[in-house]
């Protein structure tokens, strides 16, 4: 297992048809070779599970990866749910880069995002 750094962009959407390198995250997580979440590793360090939004011309927003009481993953820039964003099927995803995730915005929104890097 390894902590690793995952940028996500967000991949083609109605009004970003190219997608846009400008909306996206950057976090890190421990992934198993396969290149899924080490929950055990999680579980030991998660305060080293770090979150940066970087989203057009707003300000940047920091945070971490949590585990919800819903039983899913998401975002959390705050206490609370309210700025929680979750993802879909988080924990079967290879985060490679190429790959496909899908994460509600604060907006309610879901939206696509491509793996572009992973170091």
């Amino acid at each position: 297992m390894a902590f690793k750094t995952i940028r996500l962009e967000l991949a083609r959407t109605p009004e970003f048809p190219e997608g846009s390198a400008e909306h996206g995250y950057e976090f890190r997580l421990p992934l198993g070779s396969d290149g899924h979440i080490d929950e055990d590793s999680w579980r030991a360090d998660k305060t080293a599970c770090t979150v940066k939004r970087f989203w057009g011309v707003e300000d940047p927003e920091e945070g971490y990866l949590i585990h919800t009481r819903h039983r899913t993953w998401a975002f959390s820039y705050a206490p609370g749910e309210e700025d929680d964003e979750p993802f879909f099927r988080f924990e079967s995803h290879a985060f490679k880069e190429g790959e496909y995730v899908s994460l509600t915005g604060h907006d309610g929104e879901v939206y696509p995002f491509k793996v572009v890097s992973v170091e």
